[in-house]
């Protein structure tokens, strides 16, 4: 009885530690979800700093489930699937730093293969598509119970934003 006792505490603590939840798992973009809503058309000269087609985008992923959070890096017209979840970018946009407001946004579709209801079987819904936008996360929302998606950043350049070139020191 005694040894009971002196074991007791120690099977709770081993029972009390729960393994780590699995890491999200990228898997392939199912086609029909790969090739919709192209990236918008760029008008030549319309627009300053780096090409649409050049920027990324790196958005986070929270599934509120397992409280799994990964960033995801897109570039305009690309599409990504961790689990369930299919996020596909169209366009991201930074203001230019000469604007008094700084502000960072992308276009973005959220997917989710889910059941409308038990009796029905999985299909891919469009939860989300619209602006997200860093700094201002409440003016366009992505309300899903178990996925949420955020804007972190929108890799891109304007002219005089260069790198200014390594200076070095005469020895």
């Amino acid at each position: 009885m005694r040894a009971l006792a002196l074991l007791a505490p120690l099977l709770l603590a081993a029972c009390a530690q729960e393994p780590p939840p699995p890491e999200p798992v990228e898997t392939q973009v199912p086609e029909d979800l790969a090739t919709q809503a192209p990236p918008p058309p760029q008008a030549a000269g319309d627009s300053v700093g780096t090409p649409l087609a050049e920027r990324v985008a790196t958005l986070g992923l929270l599934n509120k489930r397992n409280d799994l959070t990964q960033d995801i890096q897109l570039k305009p017209g690309e599409s990504r699937r961790i689990g369930n979840v299919v996020i596909r970018l169209a366009s991201c946009e930074r203001t230019a730093p000469w604007e008094n407001t700084p502000e960072t946004g992308a276009f973005v579709q959220v997917f989710v293969n889910e059941r409308a209801s038990v009796r029905e079987s999985l299909r891919w819904n469009k939860v989300f598509s619209g602006w997200l936008f860093k700094n201002s996360p409440s003016l366009n929302v992505l309300e899903h119970p178990i996925y949420d998606v955020w804007v972190k950043d929108c890799a891109m350049s304007f002219p005089g934003e260069e790198a200014p070139a390594s200076s070095t020191t005469p020895e």
